[in-house]
């Protein structure tokens, strides 16, 4: 089922909490909306799912407007953070649940409730455990149950609104990739909400990054990572620096004087800042155009070492990552130059 959110603004008593949005989802695409909190990315998914109803614009199921369509109308299986489950169901009946409670002719029989029921069971891995209640399973079993509900009643659109938000990491990371492994089984057309930015990239067929009420930037994980379009998009995904900086006679200036790098063809001259991320770095001995730094701090980071150095009189400090080793991670000043960057309009 393909989905497009056209033009659409959500106030809440006058507070504009989504800017005439616009997205197109694909039938059988995997989506993660991205952001901090307050991005709107929540906002976003209710309005998809019908929990909300937009104050001006549309959003489509196929070629039918939705827009004013109740969730049930929407046919739509919704994860929720914290499980939703009935505690005084079995786990059977939590996943048949949808299912009963359909009307007339839409609800199946009572032995079709249960074949339905056990064969999610199997997808999700909970095999022999239908009989037990909620309370008898660990957090990763709740969510896999709150899934297997959502997908009983073969929904158009599978929404998750921070599914694995309230796990511990070892346990979120088996989820996702098992969460990526049922969908590509399934190829049910599925929207995420999460800020965690390695959770989006590792699962999502593409990113969809918010900010204040708007989408910065939409691409797959390499679009996001590797050329990301605005300093918002650059500094939330992976980790970042930046130096103010100037840009003249096509080359790139630090201070009063140039770093040894040629600024991009038609770059206008004038103030800029400087993007790099720490391990896009060239360690240098000793340049006449270069940036160098006072070590400040240095940490050991899993398999590297990150240093932040002091840059300039005006104190500017900036991250760049060393093999742990290193014997610059050591010393008082150190000299580099980025490998890979971007410029953009000063803040």
């Amino acid at each position: 089922m393909e989905v497009r959110v056209a033009n659409v603004r959500k106030e809440f008593e006058r507070f504009p909490a989504l800017h005439d949005v616009s997205l197109d989802i694909k039938s059988g695409e995997l989506i993660a909306l991205l952001g901090p909190s307050g991005s709107g990315k929540t906002t976003l998914l209710r309005l998809i799912a019908g929990l909300e109803r937009p104050t001006r614009g549309n959003i489509f199921f196929g070629d039918e407007d939705a827009s004013h369509k109740s969730i049930q109308e929407r046919n739509v299986g919704f994860v929720f953070q914290h499980y939703a489950l009935f505690r005084h169901m079995t786990v059977a009946d939590n996943i048949g649940f949808g299912l009963k409670v359909r009307h007339g002719s839409s609800r199946p029989p009572a032995q079709e409730i249960r074949r339905r029921a056990s064969e999610l069971l199997d997808l999700v891995q909970l095999s022999g455990l239908e009989k037990r209640y909620p309370a008898q399973l660990s957090g990763g079993q709740r969510q896999r149950v709150a899934l297997a509900r959502a997908m009983a009643i073969e929904p158009k659109v599978l929404l998750l609104d921070e599914p694995f938000g309230a796990l511990d990491a070892q346990v979120r990371r088996e989820l996702r990739r098992w969460l990526r492994e049922i969908h590509d089984a399934t190829g049910h057309t599925t929207v995420f909400v999460t800020h965690d930015q390695e959770e989006a990239l590792e699962l999502a067929d593409r990113v969809v990054v918010m900010s204040q009420g708007r989408i910065e930037q939409v691409g797959t994980a390499d679009d996001i990572y590797d050329a990301p379009n605005s300093p918002f998009v650059y500094g939330f995904i992976g980790e970042s620096s930046s130096l103010p900086v100037k840009v003249e006679n096509g080359e790139i200036w630090l201070a009063d004087r140039p770093i040894g790098l040629a600024a991009p063809p038609n770059e206008p001259s004038g103030e800029a800042t400087l993007y790099f991320r720490p391990h896009h770095v060239e360690l240098l001995d000793g340049c006449s155009g270069c940036i160098a730094g006072t070590v400040a701090a240095s940490r050991r980071v899993a398999g590297t070492r990150r240093v932040e150095l002091e840059i300039g009189g005006e104190r500017q400090r900036v991250e760049i990552e060393l093999p742990v080793d290193h014997p610059a991670a050591q010393k008082s000043r150190v000299a580099f130059r980025p490998g890979r960057w971007k410029l953009f309009p000063p803040a």
